[in-house]
Order: structure tokens, then sequence, then C-alpha cells
């Protein structure tokens, strides 16, 4: 008696599908060129494609309500910007170019700095629109001229000074050089530079004239894009809009692959549809199939565009992703088309053909589309994006092959039903009997016991072959201890993974983004960022000696932090305290405090850091800077955001941490929980749709087991493979929830519906159906995506590694470890049924028979795909 559920969403489906594929086979011109009028209306959309793309990575690739942003509104509204520039206080990166210069022998030298002088003269030469727009006229100001380079100020722009110059490290003079020069080695038992390997020089601009300094950045990009000659000193450049601009290109470098894909697509689907029978071949019909999931990928993204919705450059992977396994379907429907009768009229084959395939392609859609849109739970608008377009495109995907491509199979069921060739449409002769086709002038052949078309020989394969193998009790043994070894790779792999995405992975490998970054990491990384921390405390008593007390309390706190300076800090309350002991002040009195406040804060240019109203005798906010170090990793960047975090929250008095990185940073704080979300809410719906699926609960729990498994393996292989946990990686993992089920689900269903007599029969009965339908997906899959291995891009390259092992671990469990634990275990069959093998050793000899039952019929080729 078969499982209520089950039957409940299978009949309906069945006969619904049953009438379509009825009324489409008598019309079928009107579902072929229909979807084609639709598909090139909706297609119009890709008009606004231009308006709708949306890659800021700050909007993208960070979590939308990070703490951060937060942070930065506060620090905005309460410290802007000062007249006088200082890049310690900047809420935001700011706008500039930059230089890192080294050497492979010491860089402080008369020679070397000659060189480095020159390159500064020839940066501020440099003008955009006609020599309108210069340095001069563009740069950040302070004291009314330009901000310059203190390693340079050190030695007064004259490169001979630095033999009689006596430079100190990290500070020089109260100049903290640890940004500037890189790769220093002090003399003994001294903070004097000895030798340094690199200097880094920045040109700030005024963030106010945006157009204008855009210009002259760009003009910047265009002088240094010429390889800079010398024989000892290495260059490499970078501008405020160079992550930026160089992200803008990474869709370029994969759009020549597209081609490649299709191409693969329509070859790898015709090889598998080809057919040496002249009448039966299917090579119009793959390539047809093909095409329906390019019109499914052309209306989607159409639709989706003209309704407004943001196109991230994530969503430029899926049409890659759409192509692999759009396909799918079609390789199920000429499945069912293949098992029908060839002699009865189109129209009931084609009924036939749409009862059988019709709750096997729902459910694979249903769960795939689920997986995708349960990605929207995620913080990064760039995921967002990506599983609105995506899951969009597989249900139109969906739609167009039970119409569009339907079509065109009913219109081929013509053609081999007046027996014509595939190519010429002329009429060719029926093979006699005994006799082999002729793949010229005879064809048409058929199973004349069951009047359908012959079986392919790797189903037989399957049969005879690989399910007899796999069931003998040395291969089970031995495919446990691979199993296990498999879940020990992974397991290890996840205790290394590293969170967030690196930013110079989001340029082209090429970039010159990324040789500035490598000498940034190499020559730079001794010092981290110089972190605000601010009091926000409107109401703090900044001249009550115990409230002081209570706050040095707290900044103790900051300096017993491993990855802090010591001595470093920089609080303007510390040296208003000394002014005020050295003028003999009492700042424990709030009206002296506040008297001799603003004359303090104009003569030690503190003024920015203070939010004060004088005239109401209140400090709504101050703020302090802690110098952190060694942050080299993205494993530091986090732990220094979240204990200085935690620090500032233990406090007693508010406190509020910041730095513009932390922007950035914030990804850290949500990646693990929101995959961890999407992860959990998809098993729980896939583990729903199972149970619905497979009218066995236990059954279920394996399908579980299966998603749990092929996660834990993908999460765990692609930390070894060098990929982060971030935005990217995060996609594909709630992507893989659905494609495993796709495997592990189905073939626990023909495990648990065989009329097979044992465990064994009944995997070797699944596998004969199954088997073929898992390889024609997981390759036709990987072929839409492997082209992206040889992506420029680490977005793309990333798509492509975890799709591949997606594929690859999901089609294992379906083909070896979830058929295996069946058989092993029993758990999906009544006792009653299960025999000792020995008695009944064939196994499968009683399932060479077709299962009549129509939900049987609906599964014995589904899609396998993902």
């Amino acid at each position: 008696m078969k499982n209520c559920n089950t039957n409940c969403i299978e009949k309906p489906l069945s006969l619904g599908f049953q009438k379509l594929g009825n009324f489409l086979g008598k019309y079928p011109w009107y579902f072929l060129i229909f979807p084609l009028v639709i598909a090139g209306g909706l297609g119009g959309g890709f008009y606004f494609l231009h308006d709708r793309e949306v890659n800021d990575i700050e909007d993208q690739f960070t979590p939308k309500n990070g703490p951060a942003k937060a942070e930065r509104t506060f620090v905005k509204e309460n410290f802007p910007t000062s007249v006088d520039f200082s890049q310690l206080r900047l809420y935001t990166d700011g706008t500039y170019a930059s230089l890192i210069i080294t050497s492979r022998v010491n860089i402080i030298t008369v020679d070397a700095l000659q060189e480095i002088i020159n390159l500064d003269g020839k940066v501020k030469n440099i003008t955009a629109r006609g020599n309108v727009l210069s340095y001069e006229s563009l740069c950040a100001r302070r004291g009314g001229k330009c901000v310059t380079n203190a390693i340079l100020d050190a030695v007064n722009y004259n490169a001979s000074e630095i033999q009689s110059t006596t430079i100190n490290y990290p500070f020089n003079n109260g100049t903290f050089l640890g940004t500037e020069v890189g790769g220093v080695t002090l003399k003994p038992d001294s903070q004097i530079i000895e030798s340094a390997e690199a200097i880094r020089l920045f040109y700030f601009l005024q963030d106010n004239i945006t157009s204008e300094t855009d210009e002259w950045l760009l003009a910047f990009l265009d002088v240094f894009l010429e390889q800079l000659s010398s024989e000892t000193l290495s260059v490499s450049y970078f501008t405020s809009l160079s992550r930026q601009e160089e992200f803008n290109k990474s869709p370029k470098t994969v759009i020549p692959f597209f081609s490649v894909t299709y191409f693969l697509a329509i070859a790898i689907s015709i090889i598998s549809c080809l057919r040496l029978d002249c009448v039966r071949n299917k090579v119009w019909v793959a390539t047809f199939g093909v095409l329906s999931a390019g019109l499914a990928v052309l209306s989607s993204f159409g639709l989706l565009l003209l309704c407004g919705m943001p196109f991230a450059m994530t969503v430029a992977t899926s049409p890659f992703l759409i192509l692999g396994i759009g396909v799918d379907d079609m390789f199920i429907m000429i499945s069912c088309w293949q098992k029908t009768n060839v002699h009865e009229e189109v129209e009931k084959r084609m009924a036939k053909t749409y009862e059988e395939a019709a709750v096997s392609i729902t459910i694979t859609t249903l769960t795939n589309i689920l997986a995708f849109y349960i990605g929207l739970m995620t913080s990064f608008p760039s995921v967002q994006s990506f599983c609105t377009y995506t899951g969009t495109a597989i249900l139109f995907c969906y739609i167009y092959n039970i119409t569009f491509f339907g079509a065109f199979l009913a219109l081929n069921g013509r053609r081999e039903k007046s027996n014509r060739h595939w190519l010429t449409c002329m009429a060719v002769d029926l093979p006699k009997q005994n006799s082999k086709n002729n793949i010229c002038t005879v064809g048409g052949a058929f199973d004349l016991e069951t009047n359908t078309e012959e079986e392919m020989a790797i189903n037989l394969f399957f049969k005879r072959y690989y399910g007899p193998f796999l069931t003998k009790c040395w291969t089970k043994v031995f495919v446990i201890l691979i199993y296990a070894a498999y879940l020990a790779g992974s397991i290890y792999g996840c205790t290394q993974i590293k969170e967030g995405i690196d930013l110079k992975n989001l340029a082209p490998d090429n970039s010159y983004v990324s040789k500035y970054y490598d000498n940034e990491d190499k020559y730079f990384s001794d010092f981290g960022p110089n972190v605000m921390v601010i009091i926000k405390d409107d109401s703090f008593q900044y001249w009550s000696e115990s409230a002081r007390q209570e706050l040095n309390g707290c900044l103790e706190g900051f300096q017993k932090l491993e990855m802090v300076a010591k001595n470093m800090t920089v609080f303007w309350l510390d040296y208003y305290l000394e002014f005020g002991d050295k003028a003999h002040l009492n700042v424990s009195d709030k009206a002296t405090f506040m008297g001799a406040l603003r004359i303090f804060l104009a003569a030690s240019g503190f003024r920015p850091d203070v939010n004060v109203n004088y005239t109401e005798k209140q400090i709504y906010a101050s703020r302090l800077f802690v110098q952190t170090i060694n942050i080299r990793t993205a494993v530091d960047e986090k732990e220094m955001l979240n204990a200085f975090r935690q620090t500032a929250e233990d406090c007693s008095v508010p406190l509020l941490v910041y730095h513009p990185a932390f922007i950035y940073f914030d990804q850290y704080t949500v990646i693990v929980s929101n995959t961890i979300q999407n992860v959990v809410v998809a098993t729980l719906v896939m583990l729903c749709i199972s149970l619905l699926l497979i009218p066995n609960p236990l059954c279920s729990l394996w399908v579980t087991f299966a998603i749990a498994s092929v996660i834990v393996g993908v999460a765990g292989f692609m930390t070894l493979w060098d990929v982060n946990l971030d935005s990217i990686s995060m996609i594909n993992l709630v992507i893989c929830i659905g494609f495993s089920v796709d495997f592990s689900a189905h073939i626990s269903y023909a495990c648990v519906s065989s009329d097979a007599e044992t465990s064994n029969g009944k995997v070797i009965d699944a596998l004969y159906h199954l088997g073929y339908p898992i390889i024609q997906g997981a390759i036709s899959t990987i072929a839409g995506v492997v082209v992206l291995a040889a992506a420029e891009s680490y977005i793309f390259r990333t798509f492509f590694k975890i799709m591949f092992l997606v594929i690859l671990f999901g089609a294992l469990h379906g083909l070896m470890f979830i058929p295996v634990f069946l058989s092993f275990f029993g758990i999906c069959s009544k006792k009653s049924e299960i025999r000792n093998d020995s008695e009944q050793r064939g196994g499968s000899s009683g399932t060479s028979r077709r299962v009549q039952d129509r939900q049987m019929h609906a599964y014995d080729n589904p899609n396998m795909n993902e």
C-alpha cells in the first residue's frame, strides 16, 4: 500500500501532466512558437542591464546590517571631516593614490631615495581634463598646504641629506612611519633604522569633489600602467578607485567562455542522446533541449531586469550553471518517451511520457528552486541577487521543458512515427527480422517484446556488471573504508576553514592590484589598523577623577590585548591632563575643565577628536586611537575585531570601536551564522520534501544523512583547495543541498519501491534505472562550469571548484555510498522482503521486468543532475 502523502501528491500531478501531454501532442506548434515569442519579449529586459548592475564591493560583499556601518554613521555625525586633513581620523578609506617602492637591497640610500623623489615629482605633475585638474588643485591639505609624505619630509626632499640624517622607527620626531617604511632592520639596541626594503607614498585628495578627483586618479593609473624601468627598484601602485575598477572588469574575463560552455552543453547532450539508428536518433531533440535552457536564461533574466531586480556580478556565473543543469529534465523526458509504445499515436505517447515524468521533474525542480530561494535569507546582497536570478531561471527551465522542448519532442515523434531519417527527413525502411540497422537507409528498430525503443548498453552495464559488483561483501567493506577516509578528510578540512573574502581576490589575477596587495602584506603587516575607541556617553564626566579611573580601567583592557601595540595609544585627555598640570589648572573642576578645553584643543590639534558644545558645557562624544600590530591574516582580522568589540562591551563606560576596515571585517561576524542558518533551514525543508517523496521515513533520514555528508565534504575539501568560507562559497554550500537531495532522494526511493526480493537486488534495480541519469546529469552540470576553471577571477574559479566538489561528492553518494549503506543495513526494506543473498545470489534476476507502478515510473530516470 503506497504512502497516502505521496499518492495524494503524485496522482493529481500525474493526471494533470497526462492531459497536458496529450494536448501538446495534438497541437505542438503552439507550444513551440509561443515560448519563443515570450522569451523574445522578456529578453527585452536586457536593455536595462546596465542600469540594474550593482557592483559596489562594500554594498554587495559586506553584511547589509553590519555593526560597522552603524558605527561609521555615529563617527560621521559626531566627528565630521576637519579642514586640516588627517589620515588617522578618516571614517572612510579616503580618496588617494599610493605607490609602494621596493628594493632588493637597502632602500634608504641616496640613489634609491633620489629615484623615489623623482617618482614623487612625476606624480605631482600628473594632470587631467586637459591640464585643468592638477594635483596641487585637488590635494588634501593641512595648514593650507598639500599633505606630504613623512619619510620624504625627514630628508627635506633632498636625497643627499640621508647621509647625515638619523631616522627612528616607528616614530620619528613624533611622526608615525609604520605605514610608510617597511621591511625595516634597526641598529642594535636602538630605534634607528639601519636598512629598509620598502617605502610607501600616499597622495590624498579632497573627498568633496568626487568627479574631479576620479578623473585625476584615472590619469594617475594611465601614467603608471606603463612598466617603469629601474635596475634596483620595483614599483607597485594603487588608488582608492582601483579595487572597484578592477572588480568591474571581472565579468568581462568570462564572457568568451560562455560560447564554449554552450558548445560543450550541446555536444555532451548530443553524445549522450546519440543513437546509431537513423530514425531513433535524438540529435535535434538534444539540441533543442539546450536551446530550451538558453531561452530560460533569456526569459528569467529579462523578466527580473524588467522588474528592477539588482544584477550583481555573482549572477554572471548563473548562466553557466543553468546550461549545465537545464538539460537534465530533457534526459528524463527522453527516457520516459523511449519507454512508450512506438506503435501508438504521438499524443498518446506524449501523454504517457508526461505522466511518468511529472513527479520526477517537479520534485527536483522544487528542491533546486527552494535551495536557491532559501539563500535570500542571507545578509549579503550579492548572494541574494545570485539566488533570485538562478532560482527563477530554474523555474523557467521547468516551464520551457514541458512546453517548448516537449513540443519539439512531439514533432520529432511524428517524424519517427513515419519512419523518416533524422537529418534528411526522407522515409527509410524498417530493419528486417534478425538484421541490423543501416545508419543511412534502414532504421526505426524497437524491442519486439515490449514495443519500446531498444535499451542503451550503459543501462545494461549497471544491471549486469556494476550493480552485482557493488553488492559483493568485500566491495562493501572497501566502499566503507573509502567513505571513512572521505569523512576524515572532510572533518579535518572543516577544522581548517578560513573565513572571509580577501579583497585582492576581487580583482583579476593579472591585475596591478594584486602586486600592490602582495607588497603591502609582505612589508607593511607589522602594524595593523589604528582603531578609534569612542566614548559615546554624552553624560560622561571627563573632569571627574573617579570617572577617569573607571575609563582608564577599560583602556587597560585594550592594552592587555596581544594585538595592541604598547604605549602607542593617542588620547587627547592624557595630553590635556598633562597640559593642566603644567598650567597648574584644577581640571577636576567642571568649570575649569571646560573653560580651558577650547584653548587646548585649538592649540594641540585634537579639536577633531572631541564633539563639544562650549555653550552648554557638554561633551557629546570623544575618541582616542589604539594602534594594532601583526594583523597579517583573515584570522588575525577576525580575532582583532571580536577582541576590540568584546573589550568595549565589557567596559562600564559606553564605548564604540571603529575603523574603516571594520566594514569588511564584519563579514567574519555573520558568515558562519548565515551559512549555518541557510544550511539548517534548507536541510529541514528538503527533509520535509523527501518525506513526501519517499514512503519510508527511515529512508528520508538516509536522505538527510546524505545531505549532511555532502555538505561536510564540500566544506572540508574546499578549504583544502584554498577556498575560504565567504559570500561566494556560501552560495554554493546552499546550492549543494538541493543538488544532494536529487542524488540521494531518488536512489533511496528507487530502492524502497523496487519489487526485488533482496536488499542487494533492490540496489541493483535502482542503479539499473538511475545510474545513467546520474552520470548524464553530473557530466552535463560539470560541463556547464568547467570552463570557469580557466577564469582569471577568483570568484569564478571558486564557483567552479565548489560546483565540481558538489557534483563529484553527490554522484559518489548516489552511485556508491548510499546504495551500499542501504543494502548493508537493509533499513529501507520490509524484513519479510529481505532474504539471505546466498539463497538468491542473482539478486536482480527478478528486476529485469519493468516496475509497473505508475509512481515508480516517475522515478525510473529522475533528474539526477546536481
